[in-house]
């Protein structure tokens, strides 16, 4: 990293402001947790340590790590063994906003249900033919080991799937991809989970799993896209469906 010094006194015109500054030293942080590959936990050193590294003042870099853990990037710790930590990876933490943001159009009625399916369906079909693309013999074998699980309760049903899913998406290797998937699993999921529970079949969505463990297992992109798609769609008519039912009941 080059980090620049901000001096004090009254800015020159060249001189960046102090919010020019920060956003700076903020983008020159989450490069180094992105190029040293920190991990959540990771301790990034103490408020006064990274003020002296990245040459600035305290003030702007309170600043930046404001930003930051808007972004749910990094949290601050006091006391012994306390300093900044890494809260998340860049591409966490991209999930994490978008899941917020997300969420509260939700609530608002912004969006609904059947944008979010259709967006999955834009995401996750290309995923699959990627993760085909991309999958080794232990990538199939773990898809293999999820889809074969059991659940017993309807929540374990949808952990397994979550789990399903977001594999797909790290074996596609597209880290931002991913990180938009993982707001699928946080958001959209556990509305349709409670609205399609009434007329799900588990044994179909047990048979689609496999569909899609074997085109991608025999580095199929198609065949595993069109097995995505299938399943997706599967839920998304299960939604029209249970709305019906509700309509007919009212």
């Amino acid at each position: 990293m080059s980090p620049e010094r901000i001096r004090g006194g009254e800015p020159s015109p060249r001189e960046p402001s102090p919010r020019g500054a920060s956003d700076k030293v903020a983008a020159e942080i989450r490069a180094h947790v992105s190029r040293a590959r920190l991990r959540p936990g990771d301790r990034l050193g103490r408020e006064e340590d990274l003020a002296r590294q990245f040459g600035v003042s305290r003030p702007t870099l309170r600043e930046a790590l404001r930003l930051l853990a808007s972004s749910h990037l990094i949290r601050a710790s006091k006391g012994r063994g306390g300093g900044i930590f890494v809260d998340a990876t860049p591409e966490e933490g991209i999930a994490r906003s978008v899941s917020a943001s997300v969420a509260d159009m939700l609530s608002a009625d912004i969006v609904d249900i059947d944008e979010l399916i259709e967006s999955r369906l834009l995401l996750e079909v290309p995923i699959a033919g990627l993760a085909a693309q991309r999958a080794t013999d232990d990538d199939v074998a773990e898809l293999r080991s999820l889809a074969a699980q059991a659940p017993a309760t309807w929540a374990e049903v949808g952990a397994v799937d979550d789990a399903f899913h977001a594999r797909i998406a790290q074996i596609a290797g597209n880290r931002l991809v991913g990180a938009f998937v993982t707001w699928v699993a946080e958001v959209l999921q556990p509305s349709i989970r409670k609205l399609i529970e009434p007329a799900i079949v588990e044994d179909i969505v047990v048979a689609q799993h496999a569909d899609i463990v074997r085109a991608i297992e025999r580095g199929d992109p198609d065949a595993a896209e069109r097995a995505m798609r299938e399943h997706l769609v599967y839920v998304q008519d299960l939604v029209t469906v249970v709305r019906r039912m509700q309509s007919d009941q009212s």
